[in-house]
């Protein structure tokens, strides 16, 4: 363990010196990524923690803050969104091919894209009050492995991206997340006020956005890859695996979210009920593997007739 980190440490130093001299000592980046680190701990902490501590009180009623602070990201998010169409488009940038190298510290255009960049980087800083909310509602059942390592995850890679590549590439995906966010921070602020509860009709519209800008930024990178540009290609490799994991993740989601769920309404609906692992549909029992139409045994029928075991 101790080599490995001394490694880990080794390689940090070797790429510093390739660090984008702009970005380096802003907010959050310091030039380490041990402030990171530490809030990725403190997160963790209230993750795994905050169930226990709020176990035997009361849950918050937070609607009023869920709207003002769910609303708030939808307002940065389409900011966000617009400024990187913006300052891309000043910079001249491509979305199939945009570089990104040492020549870029000298553009003052490219500034304005590191700027924005840092504003989505810092935003998923913010995001991680998602949870503490949820803590705090005693939400419990929705503080779930895909949500936490989400969050995570986007925080610690995006750390990497702004003290490394803070630009070029790294515009495309960010652009799409923001345009999912505003969609899904607004259902979220607009399902905390009471008299809409019940009545928004897009949600699960939002998992579908969300496995469609995986699908468009795996095939972007994966032809960034493979049609060269100017760009990292450990920047794009590690943009690949992400995507093949949420995508993994995601629709793993919303198979058991959405599409089983679907499937046992519609099975109601046809009389078919799934209770303590047997299917009925009014005709028919399986058990233990033995089907009997209308005449449920021991694993024994016989002309409609069943024949009892002897005690």
């Amino acid at each position: 363990m101790a080599s490995m980190i001394t490694d880990l440490i080794r390689q940090y130093d070797e790429a510093l010196p390739h660090a984008d001299p702009r970005t380096k000592d802003w907010l959050l980046v310091n030039n380490t990524p041990v402030y990171v680190w530490a809030l990725t701990a403190i997160y963790m902490l209230i993750v795994f923690l905050g169930p226990t501590i709020m176990k035997n009180r009361r849950p918050y009623d937070l609607s009023a803050f869920l709207v003002v602070y769910n609303l708030g990201l939808v307002a940065l998010s389409a900011y966000m969104l617009i400024e990187i169409i913006l300052s891309t488009w000043n910079a001249g940038y491509s979305y199939i091919c945009t570089p990104y190298s040492k020549k870029s510290w000298d553009n003052p255009k490219e500034l304005r894209v590191a700027k924005v960049l840092w504003w989505y980087f810092f935003s998923k800083a913010i995001e991680l009050l998602d949870t503490v909310l949820m803590v705090l509602r005693k939400k419990n059942n929705q503080i779930t492995f895909l949500h936490w390592f989400h969050h995570i995850s986007m925080l610690n890679i995006w750390w990497w991206v702004m003290m490394f590549i803070p630009g070029g590439q790294s515009i495309f995906g960010s652009s799409l997340n923001c345009s999912v966010h505003v969609v899904m921070y607004a259902y979220y602020g607009l399902s905390a006020i009471p008299s809409l509860r019940g009545k928004l009709w897009f949600k699960n519209y939002i998992t579908q956005f969300q496995l469609t800008q995986f699908c468009v930024t795996l095939a972007h990178s994966i032809h960034s890859i493979y049609k060269p540009c100017d760009f990292p290609k450990w920047g794009e490799w590690l943009l690949v695996w992400y995507m093949v994991a949420m995508l993994i993740l995601f629709s793993n989601f919303y198979i058991r979210t959405y599409m089983l769920k679907r499937q046992k309404a519609r099975d109601a609906k046809n009389g078919v009920s799934h209770k303590n692992g047997f299917v009925t549909n009014g005709n028919s029992v399986s058990t233990n593997g033995v089907s009997t139409n209308g005449v449920l045994s021991n694993g024994d029928a016989s002309n409609g007739h069943v024949k009892k075991r002897k005690v």
